[in-house]
Order: structure tokens, then C-alpha cells, then sequence
């Protein structure tokens, strides 16, 4: 019968090929004699700092006897947190992610095990070991699924903040899955929570998520701004949110001035405009606060000039061509608006196309985009604005160049999969169809039939994924 191997025996197996003695190896690793001996009887369980000793002394790599040891001290004994949690402590620093998985599973049968697995979880969170942290907020939820508690909440909020920012399919995934916990978070915890699951909504432009998440943010931001300034109750039982809460509450303005901007109601995203610029009720004084509202101050002199534009007013357009490509807004976010203002108020804005005109490549537009900062764009902007100066040429009777915007414009839908900035193309380019050359046209069959391609094998992506 073949003996089971565990550490015990590999450590005296090693002993007998290398000849050495216990005193001799006791030397080397730095574990005392007395310990080893025990350890290799079976007398004495292996604490994790003499395990990562023994497996120096045997010249192994850290972490060799992991999952020997999961099997031994997990598996075929009563788990001891004593071990357990040095245990976890060192796979998270080794980056040994499966042993972490598979201690989780076996000890989470015990939900005795959950508070120092969510304690322990909070510690790799601080430290920014994320995927480790993951593992044992996965286990924790897991194991109290069917409780309504905080703590599952600020599992779910973890997990949803280690999750975000790898894709918008990913982003979305996680923000549906959270948004049912937030009203477990305390009251305080809610207020981050909700700016973040309102700013995945933006980006993803499901604009009546985020205006609701916005007017939720200014509702209960609100109410703890009465509570902290205006009662009168013992400051020390206040938890401080993350941010200054005034910044929460124009943050809540900013987000919904946003929502207006998509549906065209510029006026409305004006009076948004100036609540978050008026900023004579503000009580908090800090570093901070000041930067909040000189952050706030720009966005409201930038946002002004540029929905007063939207709704006609042609004087303001030198300013927001000064503030287009910075910070405050972003290259096509303004170039877009600028050009939409343009063609349905009949203006001429020849210099403001000239003078971004290099811009108005992928490449440009990347490098456009990185030196902003707000993080409203969306790559389906592109073929939009191409749309868009491609009817203020034609309006302009340049035929030539509308159509150089139409196919860059049918370019960049076909890799996004833009099929609405498609139709529109085709419908545009339809009207012009007997002034364009047959060279031109030639290559427009050809663009048609790349993004005829293009749409079928995202579609079919699609389905396999349903599938």
C-alpha cells in the first residue's frame, strides 16, 4: 500500500537523501531541533512561519508544500485560525490565489468563519492585494446570502469595486449585481456608492439609471448635510464619507445636467448648471473643499458657454473652443456639440473644424482624449461627429469633403459596430449619390460590404454569448 505523502515525509525523505541530521537541518532552516522532531512524529501541527522555514532549508520555492498543507491542516484536521489566518496572509503575498479558493470552500461550511474571513478580506483590500480579497468576499456573500446584512452589502460593494473597469460588458455586469445591496450600506456608505454605480450608467449611456442614481445621491446626501451642519447632535457618532459632502451633493447637479445634455433639454441642463456653480450655501472650510468648488466653478463656466451655444446663442462659441481638448471638456464631446449647434442653427464654424482638424484621426482622437480628464466619452462619439461634419459640408456645398467624413465616419462605425451611425451615413450619402464620383462610389460599395461583415460577426457574437 502506497504511503500518503504529506510534509512529515517529504521532510524526512529529504533528510535521508541529503544525510543530514535533525540538529544539522535545524541549523539551516533556523526551526529548532526539538520542533522538528515532533513536527516529523506527527506529535506537532506546522506553524505556518516553521513551514516557510523547512521549505527554505530544503532549498523549494516559497510556497512548494501549500497545498500539502491545505490537505493536512484544513482537509484532515479541525481548521485553526491561529494557522489559518498567517495561512492566507502569506498565499495573498505569493499571489497563490487557487489555495486561497480552495481554503475558502472547505471552512466556509462553518459560517462561525465568516467575520475573520471578512476581516481578513478588509486587510487585503487596504493593501490593494484585490484578487485575493475577492476570494474571501466571494465566500463571505456566499455564505450569508440569504441574510439581510451589512455586512454581505459591503461584500457586494468590494467586490463590485474590484470588478469595475475592465470592459463595459463587465462594468454593467457588475453594477446590476450591486445595485440591489446599497440600501443595506450604512447611510454614509451609500453616498460613494451611488456616485460610482451613476458614473458606470453614464458611461454605458443608460441615462434613466443614472438620473435616478443622481437624484438619490442629492436626496440623501442632503439629508446628512441637515444632520452633520444644521441639528444639533454629538459630531463624534458621524461617520466621515470618503469625500467632503458638499462635492456629493453638486456632483448629484453635475450628473443630472448630464442626463439633460442627452435628451436635448438644454435649458433644464442649465438650471443644473447653476446650482452646482452657486455654491454660497457651503458650510464645510478645507484644502479639499476649496478644490472642490474651484473643480466645480470651472465645469460651471465651461458647461454654460457650451449649453448656451446648444441653445443658440452664437457669441459664446469662441470660449468653448478655448475650453474644447481640456480638462473640463473633453476634444469630442465638444467638437460633437459644437458641430450639432452648428448645423441646426445654419452657423459657420470653418475656424473651429480648421483648427482641429489634425485632430479628427483615431490617433488624434486618442491622444485628444487622454489629456482630458472627465471620462464622459465614448468611443461611438467618433463616427457620430464624422456624421456631423459630413452634413455641415454638404450644407457648406462641399461635396468632396462630406464625403471624405462619410466613409471615415462608415470606417469607424464598421470596427464599433455602430449600426444607427451606419443608417445615417447611407441615408446622407443616398442624397448625394449623383454628385459623387464612380471611383468614390466604388469604394463606398466596398465600405458597405466591410461593415455588412463587420455587423454580422458581432451579431453573431452575440448570439454565441446568449447561447
Amino acid at each position: 500500500m502506497q504511503q500518503h505523502t504529506t510534509i512529515q515525509t517529504e521532510l524526512a525523505a529529504f533528510l535521508r537523501k541529503e544525510g543530514q541530521t535533525i540538529n544539522q537541518f535545524a541549523g539551516i532552516s533556523g526551526v529548532n531541533s526539538g520542533t522538528l522532531s515532533s513536527i516529523i512524529n506527527g506529535n506537532r501541527p506546522i506553524a505556518m512561519q516553521q513551514l516557510d522555514r523547512i521549505t527554505a532549508g530544503m532549498g523549494l520555492p516559497d510556497g512548494a508544500f501549500y497545498e500539502l498543507y491545505i490537505d493536512e491542516c484544513v482537509v484532515h484536521s479541525a481548521p485553526d485560525w491561529r494557522r489559518l489566518g498567517p495561512f492566507l496572509h502569506r498565499c495573498a503575498e505569493l499571489d497563490k490565489l487557487e489555495c486561497i479558493r480552495q481554503v475558502v470552500q472547505i471552512i466556509m461550511d462553518n459560517i462561525t468563519y465568516a467575520p475573520l474571513l471578512f476581516d481578513t478580506a478588509e486587510e487585503f483590500y487596504g493593501q490593494g492585494k484585490l484578487q485575493a480579497a475577492a476570494l474571501l468576499y466571494e465566500g463571505v456573500a456566499d455564505s450569508e446570502k440569504y441574510q439581510h446584512s451589512e455586512r454581505l452589502a459591503l461584500c457586494q460593494y468590494r467586490l463590485f469595486t474590484i470588478r469595475i473597469g475592465q470592459s463595459p460588458e463587465a462594468d454593467f455586469r457588475a453594477a446590476t449585481r450591486f445595485e440591489y445591496f446599497v440600501e443595506r450600506l450604512e447611510e454614509i456608505e451609500q453616498l460613494e456608492a451611488l456616485r460610482q454605480l451613476a458614473d458606470i450608467y453614464i458611461t454605458l449611456q443608460h441615462w434613466e439609471k443614472a438620473r435616478l442614481l443622481a437624484e438619490s445621491l442629492y436626496h440623501k446626501t442632503s439629508i446628512q448635510y441637515e444632520i452633520r451642519y444644521y441639528k444639533t447632535r454629538k459630531k463624534k457618532e458621524l461617520r466621515q464619507a470618503p469625500r467632503p459632502l458638499c462635492f456629493y451633493i453638486m456632483y448629484a447637479y453635475w450628473l443630472q445636467s448630464k442626463v439633460c445634455e442627452e435628451s436635448g433639454e438644454y435649458e433644464r441642463a442649465l438650471e443644473f448648471v447653476g446650482l452646482y456653480s452657486e455654491m454660497s450655501w457651503i458650510v464645510e472650510e478645507s484644502e479639499e473643499v476649496q478644490q472642490i468648488k474651484e473643480q466645480f466653478s470651472r465645469l460651471g463656466i465651461v458647461y454654460a458657454c457650451l449649453y448656451r451655444l446648444m441653445c443658440g446663442e452664437l457669441e459664446v462659441l469662441p470660449e468653448v473652443m478655448e475650453a474644447i481638448g481640456t480638462h473640463e471638456l473633453e476634444l469630442l464631446d465638444g467638437l460633437l456639440k459644437a458641430v450639432q449647434a452648428a448645423n441646426r442653427y445654419g452657423w459657420e464654424v470653418d475656424e473651429l473644424i480648421s483648427r482641429f482638424q489634425p485632430l479628427l484621426t483615431p490617433e488624434g482622437v486618442a491622444s485628444g482624449q487622454a489629456e482630458g480628464a472627465s471620462g464622459w466619452e465614448t468611443p461611438d462619439q467618433y463616427p457620430v461627429l464624422l456624421h456631423e461634419l459630413a452634413v455641415y459640408s454638404f450644407k457648406a456645398e462641399k461635396i468632396e469633403q462630406g464625403i471624405h467624413y462619410i466613409f471615415g465616419s462608415l470606417e469607424a462605425s464598421a470596427a464599433l459596430g455602430s449600426i444607427a451611425c451606419v443608417i445615417r451615413c447611407v441615408r446622407l450619402f443616398e442624397q448625394f449619390r449623383p454628385n459623387v464620383s464612380a471611383e468614390d462610389q466604388e469604394w463606398y460599395k466596398r465600405l458597405i460590404n466591410k461593415v455588412q461583415l463587420a455587423h454580422t460577426g458581432a451579431k453573431r457574437t452575440t448570439e454565441s454569448l446568449r447561447e
